[in-house]
């Protein structure tokens, strides 16, 4: 790995030194077990942003803290606005905390969703810049016009709230934002505020008067010191409400665009923001702003670099900055100055100090898949991390040395088998793992094999770095015997041998004319041109989706009246992408839908009684997996502790295995 410098150079914000170039973006964690009544951390939430000081971020957002909450239902507290000393005193706390690592810390003030508000969150009329703008969520909400006096509400919310953050020892506050289609953002867009007073209109510097005097009331009682930084959409992505534009795709621009942007960001600065932490997106384009694994790294890379010459005031780039090598390239040719990190931090907090050490090998790399963190905000949870439960989970989920080691057998080297062997010897326990075949990483090889899962790749790489780095002993080519485990007689057995596809059957041709999607991920038969997919779950998506931009006619037989119909592995950052991605490259999508028979001209399929052929040269089951546990239950009589883990105690995503791998190891 290379001499990473650029990255860890100091900078600015106005006066606000920072020691180097990483940042920890804003993400939501408001829920009852991390933010107080008052809207301040507890002591979980500050262990959460601790445990990223002490990793060596150079400063840390936290999540949107509203100024007021008469519209929009803010949980696990009131709005900063009626918090008082009670905040401050609790908020010194955090601020006091990360400051002791040199960590500068920016409190996000946060105004309303408007539009994007999700039905849940509504506490009275919806509101946004004008009547009549159709609600994200369910479009037949249409929203009513703020008033003069609502907005003179959220402006004392924002005066009074930032001095709050102030004197409760934060460095600067963000405004949440002139981004993702969030209240400020639909303000600033034409097509979204319509207003014909001095708020709105066809007049840019109307549409931004909002913005304008948030700042002003900020510094009033601020001081112009006091840094005030803007979150910011470069280019929102639109091509209509709810139709968000794909990455390479030719569109003509709803929201705003490029050259409307440079005239924004010029004001903005004018205006006396001191930085734009800058991304692209809104809720219509919800992946450009939450990229899911479908995304290119660095995918607002290019849009950041453009607006970075159009200010003099720092800009920040976030979204899929994963990479260290990448990110210092971005800084070292001066595209922007510091890089937004925010599920990278999540998956493994000490990512700056890694990469400044020269050991990015180490980073457990995110995965893009926003199963535990932006999906579980939005099912009303705490959030998280697929790949760290200890992620929100500082203290509960510390590792701790074993005061009695015991002898561990993980069978089985999938990801759930390594996630406990790793677990169990970094607590001193001896480790001996064993696998049947001559790869690690089970059935998430071929998961990791579509060509934009790379981070899926990187983290069965990471995991077999962490076998040789915990001092696990790995017996590769192994199959293990019930007669081998009760002659070495280990403490602990855990059983991770997998799962196996389900076979179609009961189908004429079935048995000839059909491979499964494990066998076509691992490329053990040639995929034609012409591709009919059995199953229309996430594997058989995404796998359409792999297929159809290469160039391939892809069609869709689903049973059931949907596709994608489990929602617990699929954020809708994710599906919203997938569905986009669906109609633009025209994939069939054929559900209420059974499948009657396979031959070498296609597969006939039956629909509202009627049937037809879809033409087809590869034929590809994706109706789930089934688990393999023949050697568990052998053990059933085993004197030890014989634990099942992965898809071998029940098929699940990859953050239901990992999770109890983690906790079963953590408390051997």
């Amino acid at each position: 790995m290379g001499n990473l410098t650029a990255i860890f150079q100091p900078w600015k914000i106005g006066n606000m030194e920072i020691k180097n170039r990483t940042v920890m973006a804003a993400m939501g964690i408001h829920s009852p077990r991390m933010v107080n009544n008052d809207n301040s951390y507890t002591q979980d939430g500050i262990d959460y942003f601790v445990e990223r000081a002490k990793g060596g971020v150079g400063l840390i957002v936290t999540g949107g803290m509203a100024v007021q909450n008469k519209y929009d239902t803010v949980e696990g507290g009131n709005c900063v606005l009626n918090s008082g000393d009670e905040f401050i005193t609790n908020s010194k706390k955090l601020t006091d905390a990360v400051h002791k690592y040199g960590t500068k810390i920016v409190c996000q003030l946060s105004a309303a969703s408007g539009r994007t508000a999700p039905v849940w969150f509504m506490s009275g009329d919806p509101i946004a810049p004008c009547d009549g703008l159709p609600n994200v969520w369910k479009p037949e909400i249409k929203h009513r016009a703020l008033t003069k006096e609502d907005i003179q509400m959220y402006l004392h919310g924002f005066e009074v709230g930032a001095k709050l953050c102030q004197d409760a020892g934060f460095d600067g506050v963000e405004i949440h934002a002139m981004h993702e289609g969030y209240l400020l953002d639909q303000f600033a867009l034409a097509n979204m505020n319509t207003r014909d007073d001095e708020y709105g209109g066809s007049k840019l510097e109307n549409r931004l008067r909002f913005a304008k005097e948030i700042v002003e009331r900020i510094h009033a009682v601020c001081g112009d010191d006091f840094p005030v930084l803007m979150r910011y959409s470069v280019t929102s992505k639109m091509k209509g409400f709810n139709q968000g534009a794909l990455p390479r795709e030719e569109y003509d621009e709803f929201g705003r665009s490029r050259e409307e942007s440079v005239k924004v960001a010029r004001l903005l600065e004018k205006y006396g923001y001191a930085a734009l932490d800058a991304d692209n997106g809104t809720y219509d384009s919800w992946f450009w702003a939450h990229p899911p694994v479908y995304m290119p790294e660095q995918c607002n890379l290019d849009d950041c670099a453009f607006i970075k010459k159009q200010v003099n005031i720092p800009v920040i780039c976030a979204g899929r900055m994963e990479d260290p090598e990448a990110d210092e390239k971005a800084i070292r040719e001066g595209k922007v100055d510091a890089i937004g990190l925010a599920r990278s931090l999540l998956a493994d907090p000490y990512w700056p100090k890694k990469a400044e050490n020269d050991d990015e090998e180490d980073i457990r790399p995110c995965i893009a898949c926003h199963v535990g963190c932006l999906q579980r905000i939005f099912n009303m949870k705490d959030m998280s991390c697929a790949l760290n439960p200890a992620c929100c989970n500082e203290r509960a989920y510390e590792l701790k040395p074993t005061d009695a080691p015991k002898h561990v057998m993980v069978i089985g080297g999938g990801i759930a088998g390594m996630e406990a062997a790793r677990v169990a010897a970094i607590r001193g326990h001896k480790v001996d793992l064993y696998e049947k075949s001559d790869k690690l990483g089970g059935m998430f090889i071929p998961a990791s094999s579509m060509s934009f899962k790379v981070a899926d790749r990187k983290l069965i790489e990471w995991y077999k770095r962490q076998m040789e780095k915990t001092g696990v002993t790995v017996h590769m080519n192994y199959e293990v015997t019930t007669e081998q485990v009760k002659s070495e007689k280990p403490d602990v057995v855990y059983v991770a041998t997998g799962s196996a596809p389900r076979v179609l059957s009961g189908i004429e041709g079935s048995d000839s004319h059909v491979i499964s999607a494990v066998d076509a991920l691992l490329k053990k038969k040639p995929i034609g041109d012409k591709v009919v997919i059995i199953g229309g779950g996430l594997t058989g998506i995404e796998m359409a989706y792999d297929q159809v931009v290469t160039g391939k006619e892809v069609n869709v037989v689903e049973v059931l009246p949907e596709i994608l119909s489990k929602k617990d592995d699929l954020c809708a950052a994710n599906e919203n992408m997938l569905r986009m991605a669906i109609e633009r490259y025209h994939i069939g999508i054929h559900t209420n839908a059974k499948v009657v028979k396979i031959s070498e001209e296609g597969v006939t399929i039956e629909k509202d009684g009627k049937q037809s052929v879809l033409p087809a040269d590869t034929v590809i089951s994706s109706i789930g997996y089934t688990s393999e546990n023949t050697l568990a239950e052998r053990l059933e009589d085993y004197d030890g502790r014989v634990e099942t883990l992965g898809d071998c105690d029940h098929v699940s995503n990859l953050m239901g295995a990992i999770w109890k791998a983690f906790e079963s190891a953590s408390q051997i």
